[in-house]
């Protein structure tokens, strides 16, 4: 029978790259501009390339935050209840770590501040 070919299924790194970058909250355009690529060569990754180069692996796990065992599959998130996209106060605690550490004690000291008020309410 003639037509398109049946669509081959992701490579299991595919997937596991795929579901890490969403659950991260991050398109695909988004990790390529943290690794310094083209989005074309993630889409690769993610949808045909059957044994990507260590190299792309483990700077893929650095700029996902996660480690090559979690990117490959082999050790579960134990900080992640439940798979899906980060909450916003999780993306906005990534945020925070990106910033210089000035700025990140004085986050840390009003988050303390608001606890502390919080639970001497309760």
């Amino acid at each position: 029978m003639a037509g398109r070919p049946a669509e081959k299924e992701a490579p299991f790194f595919g997937k596991r790259l795929s579901a890490v970058r969403r659950s991260k909250g991050l398109t695909q355009q988004q990790l390529a501009d943290k690794l310094g690529i083209k989005r074309s060569l993630i889409d690769y990754y993610e949808t045909r390339s059957p044994n990507p180069a260590l190299d792309f692996i483990e700077r893929s796990a650095a700029a996902l935050e996660v480690s090559v065992a979690e990117l490959l599959g082999s050790q579960p998130n134990a900080s992640r209840s439940k798979p899906g996209p980060q909450s916003q106060l999780q993306r906005k605690f990534e945020q925070v770590k990106l910033l210089p550490r000035d700025k990140q004690k004085f986050v840390l000291q009003f988050l303390d501040t608001v606890l502390e008020s919080n639970q001497q309410k309760a």
